[in-house]
């Protein structure tokens, strides 16, 4: 981040490709919209460009990267409707996104669908979870950011983060019980 902001193009495009990917799971999995998703994708890297010059590493890229997609990603929810919140209890239509694996054509059929089904009941537990929680879990597990980081991302206290990170694994424990 630091050679982009110097004025090195190759360095942005490093940067996105290190770490799209996790950035649009985390934007899926938290809006449940595709199209949704791929507009605070572009925006969150339209931010990244435009904060280059005034980027100082005093935390990780992806604490600093995660903490603006936790931002444009409530900013979004918010412009969708004033009433609807980060849980969808406002009632959207829209229908939650899996994204499933694709199976190993070089595993037998069997074990790849046994993959593919505990993949999609790993995402439906995850879609399950308070909105809360589910941010939390998802800045960790997709963004690899420690409680103090998602702390400072998401504006709560680090024992706020604490307990709902061990409240949605104790969760997601329970709902996937079958699958240990």
């Amino acid at each position: 981040m630091v050679r982009f902001g110097r004025g090195d193009g190759a360095a942005f495009e490093t940067l996105y490709r290190r770490h799209e990917a996790r950035v649009f799971r985390f934007l899926l999995r938290t809006l449940r919209d595709e199209a949704g998703a791929n507009d605070v994708m572009q925006d969150v890297w339209f931010a990244v460009a435009r904060g280059a010059d005034r980027y100082a590493p005093t935390a990780k890229f992806t604490t600093w990267l995660f903490t603006i997609a936790h931002h444009r990603m409530v900013d979004a929810i918010r412009a969708r409707r004033p009433t609807e919140t980060m849980d969808g209890s406002a009632e959207s239509g829209d229908a939650p996104v899996l994204d499933l694996p694709p199976a190993d054509a070089r595993t037998e059929p069997l074990a790849a669908l046994q993959r593919e089904d505990r993949a999609a009941a790993i995402l439906r537990a995850v879609e399950q979870l308070p909105a809360e929680q589910r941010c939390a879990f998802l800045l960790q597990a997709e963004g690899e950011m420690s409680v103090e980081e998602i702390a400072a991302a998401t504006g709560t206290s680090f024992e706020t983060v604490k307990s709902r990170l061990r409240y949605a694994r104790t969760k997601l424990r329970e709902w996937l019980t079958e699958y240990a």
